[in-house]
C-alpha cells in the first residue's frame, strides 16, 4: 500500500494528514463515519499521481491488511514466508512515499490517537514493537491466522456501521487490542517458524560485532549500537531486538553488552592496559561508564576482576 520512508527522506514534498477526514478526500474517499476511526478496503483508495504529494504522513496510526503483502516476500536476504496475506503496522507520525499506481487488495484501519483517551490501551498501544516496524518486516500470516485477523476487522466494520450507543467504542477498542495481541503472538510465531533463518542472522551478528571491534571502529565510532546492527543486516532496530529476544532470550543492547563484557575480560586478564585504556579501546568516552556497565553485568569492578584473574 505505502512504503515507509526513513524521516531523513524529507528532501521530497510532503502532506501531513491530522484528520481522517482530509486523508479520505485526497484519496478518493468517502467522509469516514466516525472522524477518530476508519476501515477501508484498499481497493477503495484512488491514486492520482497528479494530485498528490511525494509522500506524506499520518498523524494516526494505521494497520493494513493485504493480499499480496507476501507475494514473494523477502526476509533478510533470501527467506520467504506464507503466502496468505499480511499486516504491516504504523505509528502516527511516520514518513510514507505515496504510491503511484492503484492495484493492492486488502483492508486499511486508521485509528486517530484521540480515539483512545481515557482507555488503558492509548498508554498501552505504545508498547507493541511491530509498529515501529520497517514494511518489509510484515506479519506473514497463515491462512488459519487470516481467517483470525479478518473476523476482528469484520467486527470493527459491523460495529462502525451500526448505530452508534454507550458501547460502541468499547466493543471497538476490545476489538482493536485483541487484534493487537493476536498479532503479538502471531509475530512470536513467525519468529519461531524462521529459526533456521534466524540462527544464521545470530552468527551474522557475532561476526558484525567480532569485525567492529578487530577492526578498532570503537576508537573512532564508540560503543557499537543497535542501529548500526540493524543497518548491518537490513532490519529496523526494534525487529531486530524482538527477533534476538525470542530467539535468544537478549534483546539486541543486551546482545551489545554481552560482547562488550567478553572483550573487556579478554583485555583485562592478557594485557596490562589500564581501566581507563580498556575502556578507550572498546568506545567508551567516559571510563566511569565502562566500569559500571562491567560491574552491573559481572558483579566485580574490573580491577576486581583482573585480581581475582590473577
Amino acid at each position: 500500500m505505502y512504503k515507509v520512508f526513513e524521516m531523513k527522506k524529507e528532501e521530497n514534498s510532503y502532506r501531513k494528514f491530522e484528520s481522517l477526514t482530509d486523508f479520505n478526500r485526497l484519496f478518493g474517499l468517502a467522509k469516514p463515519l466516525h472522524p477518530l476511526i476508519s476501515l477501508r478496503e484498499i481497493n477503495d483508495i484512488k491514486i492520482d499521481a497528479d494530485e498528490l504529494p511525494d509522500s506524506f504522513i499520518l498523524g494516526f496510526y494505521q494497520i493494513a491488511y493485504k493480499t499480496n503483502a507476501c507475494n514473494q516476500a523477502k526476509y533478510g536476504q533470501n527467506y520467504y514466508d506464507f503466502g496468505e496475506g499480511g499486516l504491516i503496522f504504523s505509528a502516527p507520525n511516520q514518513l510514507f512515499e505515496t504510491p503511484r499506481e492503484n492495484g493492492s487488495s486488502g483492508y486499511v484501519l486508521h485509528i486517530h490517537p484521540d480515539f483512545f483517551l481515557t482507555y488503558p490501551l492509548a498508554k498501552k498501544i505504545t508498547t507493541y514493537g511491530f509498529f515501529s516496524y520497517a514494511t518489509n518486516e510484515a506479519l506473514h500470516l497463515s491462512d488459519h491466522e487470516k481467517t483470525t485477523i479478518l473476523s476482528i476487522f469484520k467486527i470493527i466494520d459491523e460495529e462502525l456501521k451500526s448505530r452508534i450507543d454507550d458501547f460502541s467504542q468499547d466493543v471497538v477498542i476490545s476489538q482493536i487490542e485483541l487484534l493487537l495481541n493476536y498479532s503479538n503472538r502471531f509475530y512470536k510465531r513467525q519468529f519461531l517458524t524462521r529459526k533456521a533463518v534466524n540462527h544464521n542472522l545470530l552468527q551474522q551478528l557475532e561476526e558484525i560485532l567480532e569485525a567492529y571491534f578487530t577492526d578498532e571502529k570503537p576508537l573512532t565510532e564508540g560503543v557499537p549500537t543497535v542501529q548500526y546492527l540493524s543497518d548491518k543486516l537490513n532490519m529496523s532496530p526494534r525487529y531486530l531486538s524482538d527477533m534476538l529476544r525470542s530467539l535468544a532470550g537478549q534483546n539486541a543492547q543486551q546482545h551489545i553488552h554481552h560482547k562488550l563484557i567478553e572483550k573487556a575480560k579478554e583485555k583485562l586478564s592478557t594485557t596490562s592496559l589500564s581501566v581507563s585504556e580498556v575502556a578507550y579501546e572498546l568506545g567508551f568516552e567516559h571510563s566511569q561508564s565502562f566500569s559500571k556497565l562491567f560491574k552491573t553485568k559481572t558483579t566485580y569492578s574490573p580491577l576486581e576482576f583482573r585480581r581475582s584473574f590473577n
